[in-house]
């Protein structure tokens, strides 16, 4: 006969607010989570500390430059000259180092906005379709066969690559067989398409693999063709996946600066076509960082604040894109 010992259910009733998880775990366990907690909150702090001065600092220094027209007025030809030095520094509340001199130049960094839209969007269009289709192959043809290893290994191979090594490969391979013509946005573009490929390719391929494969397998059991369920279940499935990896791939050449200082070439005003000399945002905070006036570099400043916040767009883009899309 069995015997049931009620003090045991007694002391439950007692203390009914005594959680198991906690009660079965040894003191040496809980030591050991304490102490990773504490490590894990400390790998946080060390790393958006200086994340979180980064970004002060550059809105301090660039609100200082940003007015209602900085965003659309052309960018001035000589930002080291005395005279645009002074005024802008007489404009924005500093000390002319010279005798003041009139001038009716005014900051502005448009024309490196639109070469950024223009780059970044000739890119996507370039990487994205690319990655997904590649991305598809690899998972749903490809599989585990030799030429779908050896793109997977060469993919992520150049997801390592330094950046530079695309700018280089994009100038020796177009801009040096078209001269001076070969400077355009349409080779940034291409230069950050090859940035973006393998991202979009890795990331299309790991939202894949997420989709389950009852999904397929009930598609097959149906009698479509392979192709069509691609299209009709498993990308449906994995869009908000890829959307997101897509975006945040863009956002990353969006900021980069290496491949457009080999092909973008060189521009003051507005250039809303893919050939013909431009600028980005990134090419020109390079340029104005290496100038030693205070008009450059508070140009710079300016720049790289606008630069900071149309990233910040695309990736909160990415984010809403993909919780919208995702599957409740």
């Amino acid at each position: 006969m069995t015997t049931i010992d009620l003090r045991e259910d007694a002391d439950v009733a007692l203390h009914p607010s005594s959680d198991v998880r906690v009660t079965t775990v040894t003191m040496r366990r809980r030591v050991r989570n304490k102490l990773a907690t504490i490590a894990m909150i400390g790998a946080f702090l060390v790393a958006v500390i200086p994340l979180g001065f980064v970004l002060v600092n550059v809105t301090q220094q660039g609100m200082k430059v940003v007015t209602k027209d900085f965003f659309t007025n052309e960018i001035p030809p000589d930002t080291g000259s005395a005279d645009l030095t002074n005024d802008v520094l007489a404009k924005y509340g500093g000390t002319p180092t010279t005798t003041q001199q009139t001038s009716s130049t005014q900051l502005g960094i448009g024309p490196a906005i639109v070469g950024t839209l223009l780059t970044t969007l000739g890119a996507a269009v370039l990487a994205i379709p690319l990655g997904i289709l590649g991305a598809v192959y690899l998972h749903e043809y490809g599989r585990k066969k030799r030429l779908a290893s050896f793109i997977r290994f060469m993919t992520d191979v150049m997801t390592g690559v330094p950046s530079v090594v695309m700018g280089v490969f994009i100038y020796s391979v177009w801009v040096v067989h078209y001269g001076v013509d070969g400077k355009s946005a349409f080779a940034a573009s291409l230069a950050l398409g090859c940035l973006m490929l393998p991202i979009v390719v890795r990331s299309s391929e790991e939202m894949l693999r997420l989709v389950p494969d009852h999904l397929r397998e009930a598609s097959a059991a149906l009698g479509v063709r392979t192709w069509r369920t691609t299209t009709k279940v498993v990308l449906p499935a994995a869009l908000p996946g890829i959307t997101s990896g897509s975006m945040l791939a863009v956002a990353r050449a969006a900021g980069e600066t290496a491949p457009v200082l080999f092909t973008i070439g060189a521009a003051y005003n507005y250039n809303w076509r893919f050939h013909g000399g431009n600028v980005s945002l990134s090419q020109f905070i390079y340029n104005q960082a290496a100038l030693t006036g205070p008009t450059a570099l508070r140009l710079a400043w300016g720049a790289a604040l606008t630069l900071i916040v149309i990233v910040l767009v695309l990736t909160l883009v990415a984010r809403a894109i993909s919780s919208r899309l995702s599957i409740r």
